[in-house]
């Protein structure tokens, strides 16, 4: 296993603490226009660490907006199994749900 390379420039920082990474650095991370990375503080030493980008499979929008339009439809819906309802109840009798209260932010599925 090679050593990684080492890399040092001198960069500037603005007057809003705003600086730019060498064009060598952003390479060597594998960091592109619009890329995002993760700046830590250790002691007197600073690590820039790359942002691994969050897998998007494509067919699950599209999964979605199946669902999405049976439920709008009407189709395909059913009552769930006893069993399950039963849990969910047991898991949830001390949560207090209002089903017609708007969703706020943003929703993760």
């Amino acid at each position: 296993m090679s050593d990684p390379a080492v890399i040092a420039r001198t960069c500037a920082v603005s007057r809003k603490g705003q600086t730019t990474l060498p064009l060598a650095v952003r390479q060597i991370l594998g960091v592109r226009d619009g890329g995002q990375v993760v700046v830590r503080a250790e002691g007197r030493r600073v690590i820039i660490e790359p942002v691994e980008a969050e897998h998007r499979d494509p067919a699950i929008g599209a999964f979605l907006r199946l669902i999405a339009d049976d439920v709008a439809a009407g189709r395909n819906i059913g009552v769930l199994p006893d069993d399950l309802l039963q849990t969910l109840e047991t898991i949830l009798h001390d949560v207090d749900v209002d089903l017609d209260e708007p969703i706020e932010g943003d929703v993760c599925l």
